[in-house]
C-alpha cells in the first residue's frame, strides 16, 4: 500500500487558499473601482463598532 503525501496535500491547500485569497482581492478592487459599498460581511475599518443603546 502507498504511503500518503502529505507534503503535496499540504501544498495543494495552500494554493487554493492563496488562489481564493487572490480572487477575493481582485473582486474588492473591482467594487472599489466601480464606486460600489463593500460587501456585507467586511466590516468598515474606518469607523469603530456601534455600541448598543441601553433605555434608562
Amino acid at each position: 500500500m502507498a504511503k500518503p503525501n502529505y507534503s503535496f496535500e499540504k501544498r495543494q491547500r495552500e494554493l487554493a487558499k492563496k488562489k481564493k485569497k487572490e480572487e477575493k482581492d481582485r473582486e474588492k478592487a473591482a467594487r472599489k473601482a466601480a464606486g460600489l459599498p463593500p460587501e456585507a460581511d467586511e466590516p468598515d475599518q474606518d469607523e469603530p463598532p456601534l455600541e448598543p443603546v441601553q433605555p434608562g
